[in-house]
């Protein structure tokens, strides 16, 4: 594809996701920039979290980790239906119960203020940091696709990726990303069918072919038993229900989602519905990478030394055009759904969270929250630019993983606030919020010699979480 023509596809994405913020955000009201009236339709609300929960990361590197751990990760998905049954039956009704705009706000009435801020500035911290790292992902994309044609430096694509993101959420904030959202999923479910269907074509396969292949295939194996493996099923179900549970029942950006349907009822059904997709979906993706290995192997194609090129390396240089362009558009969906909610999401939990902000004042601050939301595109423009300097894989990655451990003092705090009745030292919260994640990460590191060569996987969210959990007991108030 010519540079000219994947500008064109992009520039075309874009505009109809103008066009949508024009339409949503018209007659949006201040209150509508944080909570969409609460008038979403759960349905809606349902589709678009999937786009929100997978991300250009996901897009290309669960495929391609297929060639290194099996379906493996599919056992992290099983384990995200307990969480999300938690989230539907234990924490929706805490938030709709005390009609909260900003979920962080609980903290202050349940433990004080040292506690609601501690809470609101990990999250800030772990969504800058991996909202940049996705949109970090997709302005590489596009820069290999389109600005090196025209000798363009990296921060030009950053600047266009971050500019777009800010024309169509500065004015209608998640009442507009509920419908780009939707739009957005779609085309990455679309992208990720499409090239099912034509890797098995190409293969000469017919549908029942296809299921029999990758049902023979061993890398198509779900269940790892192995006691001492990071992969180990109860290790990775488990970890996916605390990971399910972190990452979208205590995370602003998804939570503020679900908290803009019309009532409880409808926000339970939204996360019931939204589950089973995301299921699906998941195993979807595990299935085209299976495909994308066999069709690598039977056409001769060599496999990249990193796996996660693996997807963009088929579909640029050996899919048809309609097979590039599927694969453009899903991945700068897949990039743009998660990070487009994040800008708003940081956007609402700083100006609630640190700035005060509330429906009585919303019309009275509405330049203020302008200006927080510009701010937090260029804070976003910053670290994307630290991520290119850094220019190294493995620390880009280290990185990554390293804003994991954020969510561990979300979990451990909204656990002892939910299921027990202690009153805390609110002033000593945040010194117990920063030492277990360090503490966590000695133990990662060092758990092969320590613990019998045992080894952490995702699971170390859990001990970040217990370590708090016990750290914020150490500092109950007597009585």
């Amino acid at each position: 594809m010519s540079p000219v023509f994947v500008g064109g596809i992009i520039l075309s994405y874009f505009l109809l996701l103008i066009v949508i913020s024009w339409l949503t955000s018209r007659n949006a009201t201040d209150s509508d920039f944080y909570n969409a009236n609460r008038q979403s339709p759960w349905y809606l609300v349902a589709f678009g979290m999937i786009g929100a929960s997978l991300s250009g990361v996901t897009f290309i590197s669960v495929p391609g980790e297929v060639g290194n751990s099996n379906f493996y990760y599919f056992q992290v998905v099983i384990g995200y239906l307990l969480g999300y049954f938690v989230i539907a039956k234990v924490l929706l009704p805490l938030y709709y119960r005390l009609n909260l705009v900003s979920i962080y706000s609980y903290l202050e009435q349940r433990f004080g203020f040292w506690s609601y801020k501690s809470g609101a500035f990990f999250f800030l911290l772990s969504r800058i940091i991996g909202s940049s790292f996705r949109l970090f992902l997709v302005a590489s994309v596009l820069q290999i696709s389109f600005f090196d044609a025209f000798n363009f430096p990296f921060w030009v694509s950053v600047l266009v990726t971050i500019v777009l993101i800010w024309l169509y959420t500065f004015q209608g904030g998640i009442k507009t990303i509920v419908w780009t959202d939707t739009l957005q999923t779609a085309f990455m479910i679309a992208s990720v069918v499409i090239s099912i269907v034509f890797v098995t074509n190409e293969l000469d396969w017919s549908f029942s072919e296809m299921i029999g292949h990758i049902a023979e295939d061993e890398r198509s194996n779900i269940f790892n038993w192995e006691w001492q493996s990071g992969r180990n099923f109860f290790k990775q179900f488990f970890a996916g229900a605390f990971i399910a549970i972190v990452m979208t029942g205590l995370d602003q950006d998804m939570m503020q989602k679900n908290l803009t349907c019309r009532s409880l009822g409808d926000a339970q059904k939204n996360m019931f519905w939204f589950c089973i997709i995301l299921v699906i979906v998941n195993f979807l993706f595990l299935s085209m990478g299976l495909l994308l290995f066999q069709y690598s192997e039977a056409i001769g194609v060599s496999i990249p030394s990193r796996t996660d090129f693996l997807f963009p390396e088929l579909a640029i240089n050996h899919f048809s055009t309609l097979g590039a362009v599927v694969f453009l558009l899903g991945i700068t969906a897949a990039a743009y759904s998660s990070a487009d909610s994040a800008l708003t999401a940081l956007t609402t939990s700083f100006c609630v969270d640190f700035l005060g902000f509330s429906p009585k004042n919303y019309s009275q601050k509405k330049t203020l929250r302008k200006l927080v939301h510009l701010g937090f595109s260029f804070v976003l423009f910053l670290v994307i630019l630290v991520f290119q300097a850094i220019n190294d894989q493995s620390v880009i990655t280290a990185v990554f993983v390293a804003a994991g451990y954020t969510y561990g003092p979300l979990l451990g705090l909204f656990a002892l606030g939910i299921f027990t009745k202690y009153d805390l030292r609110d002033e000593l919260v945040p010194v117990i919020c920063l030492l277990s994640p360090v503490i966590s990460y000695i133990i990662n590191i060092n758990s092969e010699s320590w613990l019998g060569g045992y080894k952490f996987g995702f699971e170390i969210l859990i001990l970040n979480g217990l370590l708090t959990f016990i750290g914020l007991l150490l500092i109950r108030k007597k009585g």
